[in-house]
């Protein structure tokens, strides 16, 4: 393909190559522009991944919530009973609640308190995916014993490394005593800066307020035969309205959603994307309108002989895209190593996605071709008997 854009297109490449300073400029514009788009996109990207990993990694077939739930940090309870009445239904094979609470974790280090996310389960029952959480469930039977989430901020202490050299400890969540009995890794989000699972009765205990018949998540595990979508709808239209039936992905998608389009965060990762998309027309505009400034007199020539102004706008267009190859090449892998250093520092779930850099290719080529087209303006008004 490009072999054939060489052969075709000489005047365009060879008018790129001709003024190299510029070229290296204008690649260098382009190149930051295309990185300041991978960079909006990709932390986007990682923070909702992050916000939706603990409901992608619920056990479950099916999910029922409140329907006023939006997001983990404010959550919606409901009657157990909804659960239990799932049973009746045929396709489902057993259920599972959680609670879902904010509590105060006391740093070991620095006896400084911090929120974190705590989620109560049934330690009899498999409730998340995490094969840590799957290995120390059956350590949570016994009463104030919790898993930590080892990749949640480093203010709540480096309990991580305390549970590798020591094994297990104390310290105390709601101030009240809890044993570290294991480590899992889950990472901060926008609704927690971390997380700790421990059982359905200890989080009764750390929550004396809360009712043990109000629940915030169920999980329905339906039986190998059962097509989930059907046995969603028949519960849907089957139970009261005072709770809903998701997928764990409906589920995840609820809480993405919410910070899409309920907070300012998605308008915010937009506005950076587009202002990279700006900064690129205005780069890649500024070198073509200099290219064709220098050039007119060879233009009007062309002009003069018969070429139209379409095959003109032609050659600005072929520079456009040579520019935008030459531009997205190194952003890409700039992206790629930058993406490495960030997960390595945040731990942060971002990394390069085949449909990001698609997306990104394919507006670095709207932006040069864009560009190409204001340029051509100058053109359009030339005369050649001006010119000479």
């Amino acid at each position: 393909m490009f072999s054939n854009l060489f052969r075709k297109t000489p005047l365009a490449w060879r008018q790129l190559m001709k003024e190299k300073t510029r070229l290296v400029v204008a690649v260098a514009g382009i190149t930051f522009a295309d990185m300041l788009m991978f960079i909006q996109l990709g932390f986007e990207s990682a923070l909702f991944d992050a916000a939706i990993q603990p409901h992608r990694n619920l056990q479950a077939d099916l999910v029922l919530i409140n329907p006023q739930f939006q997001t983990l940090f404010s959550v919606k309870s409901f009657s157990r009973e909804r659960l239990y009445q799932t049973l009746g239904y045929e396709g489902v094979q057993s259920v599972n609640s959680v609670y879902i609470g904010t509590g105060q974790w006391r740093n070991p280090e620095t006896r400084l308190d911090r929120a974190i996310l705590v989620w109560g389960i049934d330690p009899a029952q498999s409730a998340f995916k995490f094969p840590q959480v799957q290995q120390n469930q059956d350590h949570l039977k016994q009463l104030h014993q919790v898993l930590f989430d080892q990749a949640g901020r480093p203010e709540y202490g480096a309990v991580g490394q305390i549970f590798q050299e020591k094994g297990n400890f104390q310290t105390e969540l709601n101030n009240k005593a809890v044993n570290v009995r294991g480590v899992f890794s889950n990472g901060a989000s926008f609704a927690a800066d971390g997380n700790v699972i421990t059982s359905d009765s200890t989080f009764l205990q750390l929550f004396p307020d809360r009712q043990s018949d109000r629940i915030e998540v169920g999980l329905i595990t339906l039986k190998p035969d059962a097509d989930p979508e059907t046995v969603r709808s028949q519960l849907a239209a089957g139970l009261p309205k005072d709770v809903i039936v998701l997928t764990p992905e409906g589920f995840a998608q609820t809480e993405k959603e919410y910070w899409a389009e309920g907070t300012g965060i998605g308008f915010i990762f937009g506005l950076g994307v587009g202002v990279g998309f700006i900064v690129g027309i205005v780069i890649v505009y500024q070198i073509l309108y200099s290219d064709v400034s220098e050039h007119l007199p060879e233009y009007a020539t062309l002009k003069a002989m018969g070429y139209s102004d379409r095959y003109l706008l032609g050659v600005l267009l072929q520079e456009a895209l040579f520019l935008a190859i030459l531009g997205f090449i190194p952003a890409f892998f700039l992206s790629f190593g930058l993406y490495q250093v960030t997960y390595a520092a945040t731990m942060l779930p971002i990394s390069m996605k085949v449909d990001r850099a698609i997306t990104v290719f394919i507006l670095t080529i709207i932006m040069c071709s864009f560009s190409g087209a204001i340029a051509m303006r100058k053109l359009r008004s030339a005369d050649p008997a001006d010119v000479f």
